[in-house]
């Protein structure tokens, strides 16, 4: 049988999508449904915890930056051997970039996937139907198939909602009472990694215990619709024949679509820690250095000699080095963190960088680049940081850049020869 698939989304962020969802994926992998979970948008953080839920990995699924095709490919590629592909929306079901597109509501019409909508019932009763009839009546290509009812106060609270709800004919699939104890923990970048959070398999299985107590599981399962098969769609380019990546607390932020395509490409992944003071491979021809949290760790990063050791001698052989925004950081001559202290980098691009913004900057990114990267001239990106880059010295920038409405940005990064980098985390290539 072909894997089925749903999309879990809500009216705005913040009503408990992602606690749903996490809870969802618990209960379905304890049940012995095999879980191939995915987020909307690019979103970095989340899909560690959908993938610590499920019990496999998560990847993104960017109705922004990816095209149709490649959105169907992903989702067929991510759903192969499994039973559901449970995808995590983002923000509102309808909120998307500056120019009206990327929404959840876009990724349900591409991949022809039922939508649950998550409701935060709290301060409000039969008023839930005007608002479950206008979402499931405002675009004819997406389905409302059901309704979870979120943050239920009592047996009374909740047999006003369902009364209210029965109006719409969408059905109600549960309702999940007030609980302070189903949130997770955040930081100013999001949720925290889950390797940070003590007992989070605890947490996992108590999430999981609400929704299997709470939420009809088997007419959830019975909402789901087959997943249409898909030709795959090449990725990005591999950065090199042999690739050695930084990941750890401090390099997290990977794209899974990302490191699948190359490896179909045929290029050899290897992983180094560099707050485990690790060099890259001696043999990589590419070093790629992902976004994280360097800031957290700037003592540790400081003292890694080898590590800054490893990253000069790729350099002196030629290996392509690309850093993305705590990647970026890493490469530079400093960081000054929030406290205002200032950590050596690995001095490989002249710049400075400060946590020092009092608003975070984010937003999608169109990218144009003439560097010697092995991927399209144009990109598709995302921004997300609260530091600033000032950089020491004159260096070409690696993009010139706009944003999701068109326009024009300050060039961002900085290239010297085959070490480059900027704030941007690079989704796909884009239409040139």
């Amino acid at each position: 049988m072909p894997p089925k698939g749903l999309i879990i989304a809500a009216p705005r962020s913040g009503s408990g999508k992602t606690a749903i969802t996490l809870g969802l994926a618990a209960t379905l992998a304890m049940r012995g449904v095999r879980v191939a979970p995915a987020k909307t948008g690019p979103d970095y953080i989340d899909t560690r915890f959908l993938a610590r839920a499920a019990g496999t990995a998560a990847i993104n699924l960017d109705p922004w930056a990816m095209s149709p095709e490649r959105l169907r490919a992903l989702a067929a590629w991510q759903a192969q051997d499994h039973d559901l592909l449970l995808i995590e929306g983002v923000m509102g079901l309808f909120d998307g970039a500056m120019d009206g597109t990327g929404a959840t509501a876009d990724l349900a019409a591409v991949l022809g996937l039922p939508v649950v909508l998550v409701v935060d019932c709290e301060k409000q009763a039969q008023s839930v139907a005007a608002l479950v009839h206008g979402f499931s009546t405002w675009r004819a290509d997406v389905e409302i198939a059901g309704v979870i009812l979120n943050k239920v106060a009592s047996e009374k609270h909740e047999a006003m909602l369902r009364a209210g709800l029965a109006a719409t004919g969408v059905p109600c699939l549960g309702a999940i009472p007030r609980r302070s104890d189903l949130v997770l923990p955040e930081r100013h970048l999001g949720l925290v990694l889950p390797e940070e959070i003590d007992g989070l398999d605890t947490t996992m299985a108590r999430l999981g215990a609400v929704m299997n107590t709470h939420i009809a599981i088997r007419l959830l399962l019975d909402i789901a619709r087959d997943l249409a098969p898909a030709e795959p769609v090449a990725g990005l380019p591999p950065l090199g024949q042999a690739i050695a990546i930084a990941h750890d607390a401090a390099f997290a932020f990977l794209y899974p679509h990302l490191l699948g395509a190359w490896h179909e490409a045929g290029a050899s992944l290897s992983f180094f820690s560099p707050l485990a003071d690790e060099p890259p491979a001696a043999d990589a021809d590419a070093v790629f250095l992902p976004g994280g949290y360097p800031e957290l760790h700037g003592a540790d990063l400081a003292a890694a000699g080898r590590f800054r050791d490893g990253l000069h001698a790729a350099r002196a052989r030629g290996a392509l080095i690309y850093g993305e925004c705590g990647g970026f950081m890493a490469l530079g001559e400093g960081l000054t963190d929030k406290d205002g202290a200032r950590h050596r980098m690995a001095g490989l691009l002249p710049v400075e960088t400060h946590i020092n913004r009092p608003r975070r900057l984010l937003g999608y990114r169109r990218l144009v680049h003439d560097a010697p990267l092995p991927w399209p001239r144009a990109l598709a990106g995302h921004e997300f940081h609260y530091s600033s880059a000032v950089p020491s010295a004159a260096a070409p920038p690696l993009f010139s850049a706009s944003d999701a409405a068109g326009e024009q940005l300050e060039p961002m990064g900085l290239r010297i020869g085959k070490v480059m980098g900027s704030y941007a985390h690079v989704i796909e290539g884009a239409p040139a």
